[in-house]
């Protein structure tokens, strides 16, 4: 059907979906799961076009001409809109992950690693925490979540030539906080463990000298932490199901913050 519109009409068209396709794929480009190096980059190419397809007839048309100025800006409005979202939900990730590196840390692991394809060499720990989140986004249908609020961006946030409020900058820097906040409080129970651990071995090593704690310590900590993990691995479900809601409402936030 498209041969058979007019030639202004099929740029009209070609533009009107080529700005949806630039915020959907800027977001599966930079959002997890979907931005993972081990996902082809056909694959995720193939996944945006279908999902521009699909939103493109409930997406008000711009009437925006795709070879100009203004459509140059509108593109990179949508590019900045779609990466925002996908750093957004990435915080939560990273949360988890930064957890790991401080437990494997602590419980003297820091020097096993694991190639990441992602991200190259990752602290055994971290991976291990990363690949449980992972699965638990995906349970909880964290996927289809994210296509939703995207789709609902369309309507808050239309294409349009209107410029982007500072505030949403401002939004994912504050956002950012969720790594650290987060991910202390998921690792906090192991690692205040851990520092009694050490803490009361150092006071071993005081009272008697003759005592090795090197001997002793590294095979005390690796075994309280593993049982640790093990124990704080039944509180991780609903832990990252809390933390996925606030990942979330920090991208309908930033969408608000945009306006």
């Amino acid at each position: 059907m498209a041969f058979g519109l007019p030639l202004d009409q099929l740029y009209g068209l070609i533009s009107h979906y080529f700005f949806i396709l630039a915020r959907v794929a800027a977001l599966l480009h930079v959002a997890p799961i979907f931005g993972e190096k081990a996902v082809s980059r056909r694959l995720r190419a193939g996944l945006a076009l279908m999902i521009a397809l699909l939103m493109g007839d409930s997406t008000p048309d711009a009437q925006i001409g795709l070879y100009s100025w203004t459509g140059l800006w509108v593109v990179a409005k949508q590019v900045v809109i779609g990466a925002a979202m996908g750093l957004t939900l990435q915080f939560i990730f990273a949360a988890v992950r930064l957890a790991g590196e401080i437990i494997g840390m602590q419980m003297g692991l820091s020097f096993a690693t694991f190639f990441d394809p992602g991200s190259g060499n990752s602290p055994v720990i971290s991976r291990f925490l990363n690949l449980l989140v992972t699965l638990l986004f995906l349970t909880f249908n964290g996927h289809l979540w994210l296509l939703s609020v995207l789709a609902d961006t369309f309507q808050a946030l239309p294409v349009n030539a209107a410029p982007l409020h500072a505030g949403g900058f401002l939004a994912v820097f504050s956002h950012a906080g969720l790594i650290f906040s987060q991910g202390l409080m998921l690792g906090l129970p192991i690692i205040a463990l851990l520092l009694c651990i050490n803490f009361t071995l150092g006071l071993l090593n005081r009272l008697t000298p003759q005592l090795s704690i090197f001997v002793v310590g590294f095979p005390l900590t690796l075994s309280v932490g593993m049982v640790a993990l093990f124990l704080i691995a039944q509180t991780l479900a609903p832990f990252f199901e809390r933390l996925m809601a606030t990942g979330f409402d920090a991208i309908s936030a930033l969408v608000m913050a945009f306006l």
